[in-house]
């Protein structure tokens, strides 16, 4: 907005947003302030945010066209599934890419952001992923949600040009867990103060008589000097003129820390919509179960962020337009690779699916990334029949029998 020669600029981040940028966060009712950056110093948090990013990160992206009919066929050749599939900038590659964007939809309200750098010809040059904060994006006024243009540092640029990956809620998954992190930050700070005093609750020395104030000080110092600390644990005490220690006992939220400590881990799981199993907590896991959870996390978690994946840059990287509408491009990202993480499961499925006739054996070396074979193996066949195995000669026609021929022709 401009008044006179003075130009008004409105704001456009929320209060919670201006403490990230400042390096604080929003204080939660445990009493502790939880930002991003904080909020990753808890380990359920990060192993959470790296585990779902680095998963989505991991899988093979590339782009397919797609016909009228809806069929999509890869297209290796294009130059944006060579980007993708290699550098992004001089220093970032494809992987770092869509992990970076991951990890700020998880932790940031406004998503993962990035600038697809176009030349005068249209053709994609490169994409950079700024700092949090150096993109910001501005929704129409009508409550629909439709980005009207972005700024990167303040200088606008339209829609087109940015990927923007969000969260379900149009809030982070950090910021709709900050109460839960809280509570795990103050469980931290308490340990640490639990096992940094000798891991052992504190107690009191009992006098017959008075020390004063100087004598009770000089005794304190001596007793800590001598016994507190991890490394003076186990170590005799000599109390003197008749004064004797009385144990502390814990209380009931020391005694029941250790469940505590799984619950809010549990918790935290269930925050970013993934199974406790893969973040690490194991108090219930067996080999059955662990397998299925798996299957969840592939399933309930990751499965919607790579639609979103897939979508924020299809958006972006294949704009709709008048110029192209003969010609339908989309990223898709391969859920085939879950499988290669076990090969008896991949080896498996590969020659089910050939001998179904559902792939050729070429199609499945594709899918482990071997070369091309023979002619031959591009044909549907079963392998595990002689008949119709590739290049097995059609049965020759059975010679007819002479007397049947005369008896025939009488």
């Amino acid at each position: 907005m401009r008044l006179g020669n003075y130009i008004l600029f409105e704001k456009k981040q929320t209060d919670a947003e201006i403490l990230e940028m400042l390096g604080g966060g929003v204080e939660t009712s445990a009493g502790v302030q939880v930002s991003p950056d904080s909020a990753l110093r808890v380990p359920a948090v990060a192993a959470a945010v790296r585990t779902i990013s680095e998963a989505a990160a991991c899988l093979r992206i590339g782009v397919v066209s797609i016909a009228a009919d809806g069929t999509e066929t890869p297209q290796p050749s294009n130059d944006v599934h060579k980007l993708l599939n290699g550098d992004v900038n001089d220093w970032t590659s494809g992987f770092e890419l869509v992990r970076q964007l991951m990890v700020d939809a998880l932790c940031r309200d406004p998503g993962g952001l990035a600038w697809v750098n176009r030349s005068s010809d249209n053709r994609i040059l490169e994409i950079v992923r700024y700092a949090p904060g150096i993109i910001g994006c501005e929704y129409a006024p009508d409550g629909s949600g439709r980005p009207v243009t972005y700024r990167i540092n303040g200088r606008p640029t339209p829609p087109s040009d940015i990927i923007h990956l969000k969260g379900t809620f149009d809030k982070s998954a950090v910021t709709l867990a900050r109460e839960a992190i809280g509570i795990a930050v103050v469980m931290q700070k308490h340990a640490a103060r639990l096992f940094g005093k000798g891991a052992r609750p504190g107690g009191v020395i009992q006098m017959l008589k008075g020390l004063g104030d100087e004598g009770a000080k000089r005794m304190l110092k001596g007793w800590k000097a001598a016994l507190e600390g991890a490394e003076n644990a186990g170590k005799t005490g000599v109390l003197w003129d008749g004064a004797t220690w009385q144990q502390m006992t814990l209380n009931s939220v020391d005694a029941q820390f250790q469940q505590l400590w799984l619950f809010i881990i549990q918790d935290l799981a269930r925050c970013f919509n993934i199974p406790a199993v893969v973040i690490g907590e194991m108090s219930r896991a067996t080999w059955s179960n662990s397998a299925e959870m798996q299957r969840l996390f592939l399933m309930l978690c990751l499965e919607p962020w790579l639609k979103a994946i897939e979508a924020s840059f299809t958006r972006a990287l294949f704009p709709k337009s008048a110029a192209n509408d003969n010609e339908r491009f989309a990223v898709r990202i391969e859920r085939d690779d879950f499988s290669k993480v076990d090969l008896a499961v991949l080896a498996t499925a590969i020659n089910s699916l050939v001998a179904s006739r559902v792939l050729n054996p070429n199609e499945g070396r594709d899918w482990i990334r071997m070369p091309k074979g023979p002619a031959e193996l591009d044909k549907f066949a079963n392998p595990n029949t002689g008949a119709s195995q590739p290049g097995t000669p059609p049965n020759p026609s059975p010679k007819p029998d002479p007397e049947d021929e005369e008896r025939d022709a009488a």
